[in-house]
């Protein structure tokens, strides 16, 4: 089961990572926003591929659900962190992770 440090401490250790505030969540990025953390601590929201988002919800629905706007169909996924534990937290963030890193 991972909390709110679990993912900051994930989130910090992935290279060129940076955290600032987001409105009324925590934002973690290297050129982009890949995840934010909700003020509660309790759910991040995560920037997947649209088949990476669709692969994680059916193989754990516990765990992730789509963004319900026009971010969720982009692929912006909410993850539940008490329904994942540390090996998931990370292999998430750094799904995410890739897609904010700068083209080369």
């Amino acid at each position: 089961m991972a909390n709110a440090s679990d993912l900051r401490r994930v989130a910090m250790s992935l290279e060129g990572t940076t955290e600032a505030p987001h409105f009324d969540r925590a934002a973690f990025k290297v050129k982009r926003i890949y995840a934010t953390l909700a003020a509660d601590g309790l759910t991040a929201n995560l920037n997947l591929a649209p088949d990476e988002q669709e692969f994680k919800v059916m193989m754990a629905p516990q765990a992730f659900a789509p963004i319900q706007n026009a971010w969720g169909r982009k692929g912006w996924t909410t993850m539940t962190l008490a329904a994942v534990d540390e090996a998931e937290l990370r292999a998430a963030l750094e799904m995410a992770w890739q897609h904010a890193l700068p083209k080369r």
